[in-house]
């Protein structure tokens, strides 16, 4: 059953993120960015680039596009090379745990009975304060440590020839966008239709009715993300042959079923601890003990995230526990707040047994030590606020 709900959408999220890559789009859109911001504020464009990539692009994928611009960028004006690493860091980060279609955010709005589109809509709100404080720790570390540009695994010369691209050889930035824009704005309207009310929704004439009834449609998440994946591959296929348009497809396509092998796996994982009434016991903690239950997902989250690594592992696992008390009605806000808790949570504790930790470290050519120093306080800071604000937010609009 989970496969079958976000299934397609994985698929095509992998595609989108393929066809970003390869054709050159990604470097475009951050490129625009840096330009938009200007040399001073860039550390500001790699923030608003790594959120923007990292809600249809896993946060892996993102840091690898992105450090090679940080490094130029760093050569360029010979300082604050900390300051873009931690950048695209609490940018790309927060919106792999808050904002479809991501697998974490998704499989945890599929799990709770949440309106993608409305997951969207609070992933970003809350993901855009949260990224906002990240900057700021970014801003003061930079500040406080000296971090040198180092050689990595790949040559310093190779990154920067990656880097001076001509622009010429770039989509324009109004088509490297759409991929990403046309799902999200397709997925948000359609829950603004819905949230009408439905005498409004129908309108007084035919063709207002069909008018609405297809853009329902097009909002559609599998639909959205099948047209922006079509964009995609159009994209790919002006600047390469269909050949190897075909084998892109094929490879990330290939990384999208073990992605949902995994995430289907964890829907059957949930339902199991559902069965054996953890639900029950969760919300009898939460009242007879006067135990909140937003802290209390951000808490389960944080421990299962720092024992294992994966945060989308911890999202699944958590959204399984309180998958049976996930009912408004229940809690007294809206179910939205607990998958914002649980992605919150997922941020709590980094370190060595994360595959992004050692993709962050290795790349940008921190040590261990300074990997912890540095990206661990940021990542529990971040996580700490989103709790704050999605607290706040439960408390005055709890949307029920």
């Amino acid at each position: 059953k989970t496969c079958g709900q976000i299934g397609i959408i994985i698929a095509m999220a992998s595609i989108i993120g393929t066809c970003l890559l390869k054709s050159g789009a990604e470097d475009r859109i951050v490129r625009s960015v840096l330009s938009l911001f200007g040399e001073r504020r860039a550390p500001l464009g790699f923030l608003g680039s790594g959120f923007l990539l990292g809600i249809p692009v896993f946060f892996d994928t993102v840091f690898y596009l992105m450090i090679p611009l940080g490094k130029a960028m760093m050569m360029r004006t010979g300082r604050n090379y900390l300051f873009y690493v931690l950048a695209i860091v609490a940018g790309a980060t927060m919106a792999h745990s808050l904002v479809p279609p991501t697998p974490g955010p998704l499989f945890v709005a599929n799990e709770l009975g949440l309106d993608i589109g409305l997951m969207i809509l609070g992933g970003c709100a809350v993901g855009l304060v949260t990224s906002t404080f990240g900057f700021g720790y970014a801003w003061w570390a930079n500040r406080r440590w000296r971090f040198p540009l180092r050689e990595t695994r790949k040559s310093l010369c190779q990154l920067e020839q990656l880097s001076q691209r001509e622009n010429s050889q770039l989509p324009p930035v109004w088509l490297s966008l759409c991929p990403i824009l046309l799902p999200v704005l397709l997925i948000t309207s359609g829950t603004a239709l819905d949230a009408l009310p439905v005498a409004a929704a129908e309108g007084d004439g035919t063709y207002q009715i069909l008018i609405l009834g297809f853009i329902q449609a097009l909002g559609d998440k599998n639909i959205a993300l099948i047209l922006g994946a079509s964009v995609g591959l159009g994209l790919l296929l002006s600047s390469r042959s269909s050949e190897k348009t075909m084998k892109a497809v094929g490879s990330a396509l290939s990384s999208a079923g073990v992605i949902i092998l995994i995430t289907s796996a964890g829907g059957a994982f949930g339902n199991a601890l559902q069965e054996t009434g953890i639900g029950t016991s969760i919300q009898r903690l939460s009242t007879v003990y006067q135990v909140s239950v937003l802290p209390l997902a951000f808490v389960l989250t944080s421990l299962i995230r720092t024992a294992q690594g994966s945060s989308t592992v911890a999202m699944i696992t958590a959204a399984g526990v309180f998958g049976g008390i996930a009912e408004s009605s229940q809690m007294g806000f809206h179910t939205l707040y607990l998958a914002l808790a649980i992605g919150c949570g997922s941020k709590a504790i980094w370190w060595m047994n994360d595959s992004g930790f050692w993709v962050v470290s290795q790349m940008s050519g921190m040590t261990e030590r300074e990997g912890l120093r540095m990206l661990t306080p940021m990542s529990l800071l971040m996580g700490v606020v989103g709790l704050a604000v999605t607290a706040a937010g439960a408390w005055l609009f709890p949307l029920v």
